[in-house]
């Protein structure tokens, strides 16, 4: 038996029928383009219950294709015995706080040694399936090197209930991360910055559409046509001399990359990103030497998912859950807050 995607055509992203669904399934289907593409081929797509075989039909307003998905095999990946920090559990989810390093699931760069490994030896093989082999019971991920917050579902009326969510957009997730330069509303370049705005308190809001990039298939591109929306918001929690601050940063959408894409669009690149954060360096004359070489060296993008919310998919509980800056982080801050003397502070 295989599950059926149902994709409505709002306002087409794309006019030919591939790129509309690569901009429109959610991205806890994992449905690639060359896969959809090959799924479109296979007649697995279809309209009014017609397959549509050809990838470069014409899409309009208003039309419905289902997608028939295979479906989850049993899951063979390997349990591993792999520590983890286990914030919430019951009989149909969990909530992980997720160290830097560990990579969520199983891929061809890491095929063990994922956190998909460790729930499987967690829960005995006990995880939802609808995420197929390589992903049961992934709902979302957060990248590799990013620390912090992580739900997964352990049953399928959990997983279908927390997808739902996160396709729209109702998951409160808050990210705290440390940039270069200080976002500020009375900047000139971020005020003729494309897709770059300000809301009420300065708070940044970016909006662009963010798709693979065309020669670096590791990084998101900002573009501004095709590709899939996207709108993070940041504020100044702490501001080092105007040389970097630590930002809480929250999504409307959740994309791939999404913020560090898009604090680097707006030239407030992430200290120790290096897909996205160039060589850029912190000024010595004014955060002192000790704290521009601790950030030159700082291994890993300075992000940390730090509060997710959400109502629990079978109970109806509104949860949430919060978690401490992890000690690489806390020491980051620290060696900025000594070389930036008293030009630091808090903003309301």
């Amino acid at each position: 038996m295989s599950d059926i995607l149902r994709i409505e055509i709002g306002e087409p992203p794309a006019d030919r029928l591939d790129k509309a669904l690569a901009a429109l399934v959610p991205e806890e289907a994992a449905l690639s383009r060359s896969r959809l593409a090959k799924l479109i081929a296979e007649g697995a797509v279809t309209k009014d219950g017609t397959p549509v075989t050809d990838q470069k039909a014409k899409v309009a307003e208003g039309e419905v294709y289902e997608i028939a998905l295979e479906a989850p095999r049993p899951v063979e990946t390997q349990a591993q015995d792999i520590p983890l920090t286990v914030v919430w559990e019951d009989a149909d989810l969990i909530v992980i706080d997720k160290p830097a390093g560990l990579v969520v699931h199983p891929a061809p760069g890491s095929p063990e040694g994922t956190l998909v490994n460790a729930l499987l030896h967690h829960f005995g093989g006990n995880l939802s399936g609808i995420g197929g082999e390589a992903r049961p019971g992934i709902v979302h991920r957060i990248d590799k090197d990013t620390s912090g917050l992580l739900v997964v579902a352990k049953s399928d009326r959990a997983h279908h209930g927390l997808a739902a969510q996160f396709e729209k957009h109702s998951v409160h997730r808050h990210y705290l991360a440390v940039v270069h330069g200080t976002p500020d509303a009375a900047d000139p370049r971020l005020r003729g910055t494309r897709g770059v705005s300000f809301e009420v308190g300065n708070v940044l809001k970016i909006t662009s559409q963010l798709a693979r990039h065309k020669t670096d298939r590791q990084r998101q591109a900002v573009i501004f046509e095709g590709g899939r929306h996207a709108v993070t918001r940041a504020r100044v929690v702490e501001d080092f001399a105007g040389a970097a601050a630590l930002v809480d940063c929250w999504l409307e959408t959740g994309r791939t990359h999404q913020i560090r894409a898009h604090m680097a669009h707006a030239g407030h690149g992430l200290i120790g990103d290096p897909t996205y954060g160039g060589r850029r360096r912190l000024p010595a004359k004014v955060v002192g030497e000790a704290a521009a070489e601790a950030a030159a060296r700082f291994p890993r993008q300075a992000l940390h998912a730090a509060t997710l919310g959400f109502v629990h998919p079978v109970s109806g509980e509104t949860l949430s859950f919060s978690s401490p800056l992890p000690a690489d982080i806390e020491a980051l801050l620290a060696v900025l807050r000594a070389g930036a003397g008293g030009n630091t502070g808090a903003k309301k």
